[in-house]
């Protein structure tokens, strides 16, 4: 019976954690199909009395968000893409060498992420604007990567440490170069370790608001994240256009974790453990 209650307690102890996380999904999907006259005349309801597509149509058509989503596409595959490799190559060395000045440097890259975003949004513009950064998707990549390196190649090292260095002796031994070692025997051993730093990487990416709100004030340059503050105006908020954008905006990367699943399983768990 003690078993039972247990077994009871535990799966109701998940499902009440799974309504609390989902429940402002729901509520975003809820608005966006909730039509504009019931939004605030109907009061709070757990399901609309009638439904409606014309805030998808009204996002997919008359606004600007297929170009913001379309940035922010470039944006995040452009960044998961460059963090992974310079953190893969950083690990990589900090994993595999040793070298004068690496506890340094390892420390130096923990201290830049000791540092609140806001205060060093000034001094980062202050470098982009010169160099013509500013109201650029490449901009938006380097700095991204810049501030997403660091964690990713402590990711990255994390996955090199677990993988005996005796594979890679032995096939410099039977005839590979270093380079040939590691392109074909350590990175298929580490394609869960990368698939988890895009994950993490692009989900960075995909999300920020800080940066791409000071750096870009062009339209088709703007990225979701900003393009979202185009919905409100200086008198009302279009809640419906807002929350179908929302909706729209989660599908990327719902595909994306789709696709890396299983191989983001694999590097969480093989990431964690050392043998």
């Amino acid at each position: 019976m003690s078993a039972l209650l247990r077994l009871i307690g535990h799966r109701a102890g998940i499902l009440c954690y799974l309504l609390f996380a989902l429940f402002p999904l729901y509520w975003v999907i809820k608005i966006s199909l909730t039509p504009d006259p019931l939004l605030f005349s109907e009061g709070v309801r757990l399901w609309p009395a009638s439904l409606t597509l014309d805030h998808f149509r009204r996002v997919l058509v008359e606004s600007d968000f297929p170009t913001f989503f379309t940035n922010s596409l470039i944006v995040s595959f452009g960044t998961a893409a460059l963090s992974t490799v310079v953190a893969a190559a950083a690990g990589y060395a900090f994993s595999r060498f040793g070298f004068r000045g690496k506890t340094v440097m390892a420390a130096a890259l923990l201290f830049t992420q000791m540092f609140p975003l806001v205060m060093i949004l000034a001094p980062i513009y202050k470098v982009m604007a010169p160099l013509g950064l500013t109201n650029s998707l490449f901009g938006l990549i380097l700095v991204y990567s810049a501030f997403n390196v660091p964690f990713a190649t402590f990711l990255m090292q994390s996955f090199f440490d677990a993988i005996p260095k005796d594979l890679e002796e032995s096939a410099m031994l039977e005839g590979c170069t270093r380079f040939q070692a590691l392109y074909r025997v350590l990175m298929p051993l580490t394609l869960p370790g990368m698939a988890a730093t895009l994950g993490f990487v692009f989900t960075a990416a995909w999300s920020e608001l800080l940066f791409s709100l000071m750096l870009i004030n062009k339209n088709e340059v703007m990225t979701f994240p900003v393009g979202l503050l185009s919905f409100v105006s200086k008198f009302a908020v279009s809640w419906g256009d807002m929350m179908a954008a929302a909706v729209l905006a989660l599908i990327p990367a719902c595909l994306f974790f789709a696709f890396i699943q299983r191989y983001l399983i694999q590097g969480l768990t093989a990431g964690a453990v050392k043998g």
